[in-house]
């Protein structure tokens, strides 16, 4: 379980992120919601280890995830898809899914893990000899949680998946995760200014405010709030 408890952070004099709290179970999607400028982009930086926090902590499998290096976190199992994809464009497709593997896996199971990914990710093993470059971006969107699903992670942290995606893409990439979520050991935070198609994946939902936690409840509890809807979430 990731265990968020009383997270501050700052730039300069600028508070981001103000005593958050909330957990996050293992086999569903927790949905971070809210507007531009809520902090939802830096709780998942500070998660991963590129921000650091003033205050608080943030315990992964009772292991504190604050203060430690990138790698160190990325080796524990933390996968993060930052927004604008993260991809390699230099490489194939084959290419970036071996690389990402590289941090976790021995060969063996590097194999076996770009197999089971172009399994999960069909359309990916269509064109695994394409540079990414030549990728649309819904495919090139596919192939960044390609790239962190590949590491087995045990908990994956998703940046604005939806962004620039058309509808149907962000329906076939939403289903692909709640399939991929359901009934695994895996912890999902889902960063989404696509707050109907988040809802509708997600078991849990923390709103965020200018950096403060305004609503922590069952999706389906946030999705039936008309007043929570319009004022946080615009619909």
């Amino acid at each position: 379980m990731l265990e968020v408890r009383e997270l501050s952070v700052g730039y300069g004099p600028v508070t981001a992120l103000h005593a958050v709290s909330f957990d996050a179970l293992p086999g569903t999607i927790t949905a971070v919601l809210g507007a531009n400028g809520a902090g939802k982009t830096t709780l998942l930086r500070t998660l991963s280890g590129l921000v650091r926090a003033r205050h608080g902590s943030a315990r992964f499998a009772g292991d504190e995830l604050l203060g430690r290096p990138v790698e160190t976190i990325a080796r524990a199992g933390v996968a993060h898809v930052p927004e604008g994809r993260g991809i390699i464009e230099e490489l194939t497709v084959a290419e970036n899914l071996e690389l990402a593997a590289l941090w976790r896996l021995g060969r063996r199971d590097r194999r076996a893990a770009i197999a089971a990914t172009f399994e999960t990710l069909p359309r990916l093993g269509t064109f695994r000899d394409r540079r990414a470059s030549g990728l649309s971006g819904g495919e090139r969107q596919m192939l960044a949680v390609g790239r962190a699903l590949v590491t087995q992670p045990r908990l994956l942290l998703l940046d604005e998946p939806s962004l620039g995606l058309a509808p149907l893409v962000t329906a076939q990439l939403m289903a692909i995760l709640a399939d991929k979520t359901a009934g695994s050991e895996m912890v999902v935070v889902l960063v989404e200014q696509n707050a109907r198609s988040a809802l509708s994946v997600s078991t849990r939902a923390v709103v965020l405010d200018l950096g403060e936690v305004v609503a922590d409840d069952e999706s389906a509890a946030v999705a039936a709030d008309v007043d929570l809807r319009r004022h946080y979430l615009g619909y």
